[in-house]
C-alpha cells in the first residue's frame, strides 16, 4: 500500500497584504539573494547573453512612464495575465502553478504572473510530473515564513510589486464576471442532465401510457370460504369458528392455486388465454407472442391477475385485467369456478377417510353379530329347545308339583297307617302312588342333568345356549356402538365441508381501469429523479475521492 507523500506548506504574502504592510508603514521583507556561483573563464558572453533582458546596454530606469521600455513590458506582461486570466483556470490549479514557480526559484508576483513565468521558463504548470515533484519533500529545503522564496541564477525579481487600484479593480471584475460565467455553465449542464436523464425518459413513458398503450379493462369480485357447520367446534376451534382464522388456511390455499400455472393452463384450454393477448389490437409491450413459451404466458398471467386476501374480515379480492370487459369478465368467472372446485377438495379426503373408517367398523360389527346370531339358531335347532331356560322352568316346575302330591301322598298314607285296623287296600294303593310320583321325579330330574338322545343334558344346552347368546348381546352392543360411531363421523364430515360464497360477482366494466396515465407518468418521473440523484451523489464521491 503506497502512501501519497504530503506537500509542504508554505505561506505566501499576497499583494493585499504587501500594501497593507506598506501603508501601515512596515518595512517589506526582502528575498535572500542567491549566491552567485562564479563564472568560468570564456564562460563570460554565454552568460551575459543568459541574463540579457532585451535593453542592450541602457541603463535600467529608475521611474516608469509612457513610452518607456519598462512601461512596454509591463503592458506585455498585463496582457499575457489577462490571457492566462481568461483560460478559467481554478484556484487550486494557480495555487500548485505558484509553488511551482518557487521551487523552480522564479520570483512571481501572483498566481497568474508564476503561471507566465513558468510557461516562459519552457514548463507545464499544469503537468501531472511536475505537479507530483511537489509533494517530494527536500530535507534541505528550509521555508521562510513571510517571505518569497529566493530567485534562481540567472532570474531577475519583477520591480512591479503592486498594481494599481485600476488594476486591482479590473481584476475582481474579471474574477466576478469569470465565477458568473462558470456558475452559468453548470447550470446549463445541470438542466442538460437533468432533461437527459430525468425529463425525457419521463416524456417517453408519458407519451406511451396516453398514446400507445392498450387500454385494459378490470373485474372485480369478491368472495368468502366458509364452513357447512359451526355449531360443533369447542376450544379453541370453538373460539375461532366465528372468525375469518378458521378457514384462513384454506382461502390462503385457494389464493395460491388461482395464481398457480395449473389455473393458467386451464384457463387457456376453456378460454384460450393466450390468443387473446397474442392479438394485434395489444401494444407491442403487452403483446404476447403467438408462440409463446407457458413461463412468458405465465408472467403476463400474473400481472394481469391480482389477488389479495384480507386476513381479519377472510375476504378474497380479485382483479382480472383484460383487453375487452366481456372477456375480463369471463376469465373472473371461470376462476371462481376452478376456486369453488378447489375448496371442495379441500377435505374431500379428510372426510372421505372419516367415513370410510366408520363405515368398514360398523360392516365389520354388523357381521360378527350376524354370526353369533346363527349360532344361536343352529343350538336351538341341534338341540331342539327353543329357550333352556323356559324349558329348565317348566321341569323344575314340574318336579316341583310332583313332590308336592309325594308329600301329600306320605300324608295319606301315614293317617291310614295311624288306625288300628287300617285298610290293607287302600294302604297298597297309597304307596303305589307315591313309589310312583318318585319314579316319575326321578326321571325328570334325569332330564336336567343325564344326556338324552340329542346328546347333550339340559344343563350342557343351557350353558351353550346362554353362551351363545350373551356373545349374540356383545356383538349386537358393538353393532350399535359402530353405528353410533358412524353417525358421528357422517356429522363431522359434513362439519367440515367448505363452501365458496360470493360477495360481489363478477360484472364487465363498461370503462377502461388501465393504463392509468398520470399516475404512471408521476411514478417514472420520481423513479428517474431517485436514479439520477443516486448516481450524482456516487460521481461527485468518487470524483471527490480521486481528487483527494
Amino acid at each position: 500500500m503506497t502512501t501519497k507523500p504530503k506537500a509542504r506548506r508554505f505561506r505566501i504574502r499576497r499583494r493585499s497584504e504587501e500594501g497593507a504592510a506598506e501603508a501601515a508603514g512596515a518595512p517589506m521583507p526582502e528575498a535572500p539573494k542567491a549566491p552567485v556561483p562564479p563564472t568560468p573563464p570564456g564562460a563570460a558572453g554565454e552568460a551575459a547573453a543568459r541574463t540579457e533582458d532585451g535593453f542592450g546596454s541602457a541603463p535600467f530606469p529608475t521611474a516608469r512612464g509612457e513610452g518607456t521600455p519598462a512601461a512596454t513590458q509591463s503592458e506585455a506582461v498585463a496582457e499575457e495575465i489577462d490571457a492566462i486570466r481568461k483560460e478559467g483556470l481554478t484556484g487550486r490549479q494557480l495555487r500548485m502553478a505558484r509553488r511551482l514557480a518557487h521551487k523552480h526559484g522564479l520570483a512571481p508576483t501572483s498566481d497568474f504572473d508564476a503561471v507566465r513565468l513558468l510557461r516562459k521558463a519552457g514548463i507545464d504548470p499544469f503537468e501531472r510530473a511536475n505537479m507530483l515533484e511537489l509533494v517530494v519533500a527536500d530535507p534541505k529545503a528550509k521555508a521562510v515564513v513571510g517571505t518569497p522564496a529566493p530567485a534562481g541564477p540567472g532570474t531577475e525579481l519583477s520591480t512591479d510589486v503592486r498594481p494599481s487600484e485600476g488594476s486591482r479593480f479590473k481584476e475582481v471584475q474579471e474574477i466576478q464576471a469569470d465565477i458568473a460565467r462558470r456558475r452559468r455553465q453548470r447550470i446549463y449542464s445541470l438542466a442538460v442532465r437533468i432533461a437527459g436523464f430525468v425529463l425525457l425518459p419521463t416524456i417517453l413513458v408519458g407519451v406511451y401510457y396516453t398514446q400507445i398503450a392498450t387500454p385494459m379493462f378490470a373485474t372485480k369480485s369478491e368472495f368468502v370460504i366458509q364452513q357447512a357447520d359451526q355449531s360443533g367446534g369447542s376450544g379453541m376451534g370453538g373460539l375461532l369458528s366465528g372468525t375469518g382464522l378458521a378457514t384462513s388456511q384454506d382461502s390462503i390455499t385457494v389464493q395460491s392455486y388461482l395464481q398457480s400455472r395449473e389455473a393458467l393452463l386451464r384457463l387457456d384450454d376453456d378460454l384460450g388465454y393466450k390468443a387473446h393477448f397474442s392479438g394485434d389490437n395489444i401494444d407491442f409491450l403487452q403483446r404476447l407472442d403467438p408462440d409463446a413459451t407457458n413461463e412468458e404466458a405465465y408472467q403476463t398471467f400474473r400481472r394481469n391477475v391480482k389477488i389479495g386476501y384480507d386476513p381479519t374480515e377472510g375476504i378474497v379480492r380479485m382483479e382480472v385485467i383484460a383487453a375487452s370487459p366481456q372477456e375480463s369478465a369471463a376469465f373472473s368467472r371461470a376462476l371462481i369456478g376452478y376456486a369453488e372446485e378447489q375448496v371442495d377438495n379441500l377435505t374431500q379426503r379428510l372426510r372421505a377417510d372419516q367415513m370410510q373408517g366408520a363405515n368398514e367398523t360398523f360392516a365389520e360389527a354388523e357381521e360378527k353379530m350376524e354370526a353369533a346370531q346363527l349360532q344361536v339358531l343352529q343350538l336351538q335347532q341341534d338341540l331342539g329347545v327353543l329357550d333352556p331356560t323356559t324349558e329348565t322352568s317348566a321341569l323344575m316346575g314340574q318336579i316341583t308339583q310332583f313332590e308336592t302330591q309325594i308329600a301329600e301322598k306320605r300324608l295319606q298314607l301315614q293317617q291310614l297307617l295311624d288306625n288300628p285296623a287300617p285298610n290293607q287296600a287302600r294302604v297298597s294303593g297309597v304307596e303305589g302312588d307315591i313309589e310312583r310320583l318318585q319314579a316319575l321325579v326321578t326321571e325328570l330330574r334325569a332330564q336336567l342333568t343325564v344326556e338324552n338322545d340329542a346328546g347333550g343334558s339340559m344343563a350342557s344346552m343351557t350353558a351353550q345356549l346362554r353362551m351363545a347368546e350373551v356373545d349374540l348381546e356383545t356383538r349386537t352392543m358393538m353393532m350399535q356402538e359402530a353405528l353410533q360411531a358412524l353417525e358421528t363421523a357422517r356429522t363431522e364430515a359434513n362439519r367440515q365441508v367448505r363452501y365458496l360464497s360470493l360477495g360481489v360477482n363478477p360484472i364487465p366494466p363498461d370503462e377502461p381501469s388501465y393504463p392509468r396515465a398520470f399516475e404512471n407518468t408521476v411514478l417514472a418521473f420520481l423513479i428517474f429523479s431517485g436514479i439520477y440523484l443516486m448516481g450524482s451523489l456516487t460521481a461527485s464521491i468518487l470524483r471527490e475521492q480521486m481528487s483527494g
